[in-house]
């Protein structure tokens, strides 16, 4: 087992840790972007109210409710739509990534807990349209759902700009590992876009640091 992953029973022996649950929402689709690049997935998350991508879902007290119980609540609260998820859609629990101002003590740590669930695209639209109506947590919370673009297009847009973006905890690693394993992407075409998404970062470096610049020369009055 992977450094900080843990079986489903072992992270709920964990009473004294703190429990999150987040699900990945997909769905198949015929659709063409310009009618002519398929796009043949679609992939939800979300953008949070602090400016990070993540999935949705949300903190769970397992002594209250099970983690399921906890994830479809947190999703009602968040896409304004009730989306049942059940134990098989799990995949996976882990620790936290631990950072330097928190605690490192299993006792005190989060721990996440990552489902992905596969639903047909009507049901996509709905959530969609729900989040941005009806949600009690829209423009709270959360900011609205958005979708993955899993094709890239010769200027290399699409999933290399997304994945240059800034994510929550470890939301690009599970993205990128559903990706993988439901066969939404290939490899290559991931490896391909991961590269590019290193290129853009690199020069989004060089662009914040000229920014930065100017907000440290005199301004002209106009």
């Amino acid at each position: 087992m992977a450094s900080g992953q843990l079986s489903r029973n072992e992270a709920l022996e964990c009473s004294r840790s703190r429990h999150a649950c987040h699900v990945m929402l997909y769905s198949d689709t015929a659709s063409q972007l310009f009618g002519r690049t398929p796009i043949r997935h679609i992939v939800l998350m979300q953008m949070r109210f602090d400016g990070l991508l993540g999935f949705p879902g949300g903190l769970v007290d397992p002594s209250e409710e099970t983690l399921e119980e906890g994830l479809t609540r947190e999703l009602l609260e968040e896409l304004g739509v009730a989306v049942p998820v059940s134990v098989e859609d799990y995949v996976e629990s882990c620790f936290a990534s631990s950072h330097p101002f928190t605690s490192s003590s299993s006792s005190s740590r989060l721990i996440l807990h990552f489902y992905v669930k596969k639903i047909e695209e009507e049901h996509i639209r709905e959530i969609e349209k729900a989040a941005a109506s009806t949600a009690a947590d829209h423009g709270l919370e959360v900011l609205g759902m958005v979708r993955v673009p899993l094709y890239s297009t010769k200027s290399h847009r699409g999933l290399p700009c997304f994945l240059s973006h800034s994510f929550i905890g470890n939301a690009r690693s599970q993205l990128v590992d559903s990706l993988l394993r439901l066969h939404l992407v290939s490899p290559g075409e991931l490896r391909r876009a991961l590269r590019s998404s290193q290129r853009m970062n690199a020069q989004a470096a060089q662009e914040l640091r000229a920014a930065l610049e100017l907000t440290e020369e005199p301004r002209k009055q106009l």
